[in-house]
């Protein structure tokens, strides 16, 4: 009887060990969907060349003192988001980054990856519009708020944010060891008390993938009076955009 439960027990952790290592492996499937490119017109799209990635922007050019970077979520088509942000910041140069294997832009996608792209963004964008707001949405707000840390950045506005992408993956693989697993974190109550910028946080009433406990929890790592919350009623994470307030929502942070 010792030997059978001896034998199960070592069955039993051969699979998991098997799991771990197969979870560990392929991560970055279960965190990235990459999702072709709507928007493919010539004067729409711009190309960034950076080490290691040929990147595509989805922009709205204009001249002056104002633009708009927008880091979308992890199966977010950014450039369906060019027609109804066009309208909403006509004073707005818009930038909307395809993340490296997302809407034509090459390579693979990383969190170290995507930061050095966002801030190759910045730099390029800053060059030509001194006054450069940052909105991140869901897996892009994590992109968003490192960047601000680190960027001149005039306004933040993070939609649908979490404290961290680990915290969030522990709460759905509580099994798994996720903490010693994860490679892409995205630790965003790291340079939240370093942001001094007017911070927009939109929250989706019925949010299904990030618990309000952790956009609360992100909230308070900013320093007092940095951070302003505006939740919106009725949609869930995926269908924010949809609501008739969330443009006016993102409008009025930006104004």
């Amino acid at each position: 009887m010792i030997r059978l439960i001896c034998i199960a027990l070592a069955s039993a952790g051969t699979i998991y060990l098997a799991v771990c290592v197969t979870m560990f492996a392929f991560q970055r499937s279960l965190l990235y969907y990459p999702q072709p490119r709507l928007v493919s017109a010539a004067a729409s799209t711009m190309v960034l060349p950076v080490p290691g990635s040929q990147l595509i922007i989805t922009v709205r050019p204009r001249a002056g003192q104002r633009a708009i970077i927008y880091f979308g979520g992890n199966a977010e088509d950014v450039s369906s988001n060019l027609e109804s942000f066009s309208g909403a910041f006509p004073q707005h140069a818009l930038y909307l980054l395809h993340y490296r294997g997302y809407g034509g832009s090459s390579g693979s996608p990383s969190e170290g990856a995507i930061h050095a792209d966002a801030l190759a963004l910045f730099q390029k964008v800053h060059a030509q519009h001194p006054d450069v707001a940052v909105i991140g949405r869901s897996l892009g707000s994590g992109v968003a708020i490192r960047l601000a840390s680190e960027a001149p950045v005039s306004r933040l506005v993070l939609v649908t944010p979490y404290d961290s992408i680990e915290e969030i993956a522990a709460a759905q693989y509580p099994y798994v060891p996720v903490k010693w697993l994860l490679l892409d974190r995205y630790e965003s109550w790291k340079y939240a008390p370093g942001i001094r910028i007017p911070t927009s946080i939109v929250v989706a009433a019925n949010d299904e993938v990030i618990p309000r406990a952790s956009t609360e929890k992100l909230r308070s790592k900013f320093p007092a009076g940095v951070a302003s919350m505006t939740v919106i009623d009725g949609v869930g994470h995926n269908d924010i955009g949809s609501a008739s307030a969330y443009l006016m929502t993102l409008q009025a942070a930006l104004r």
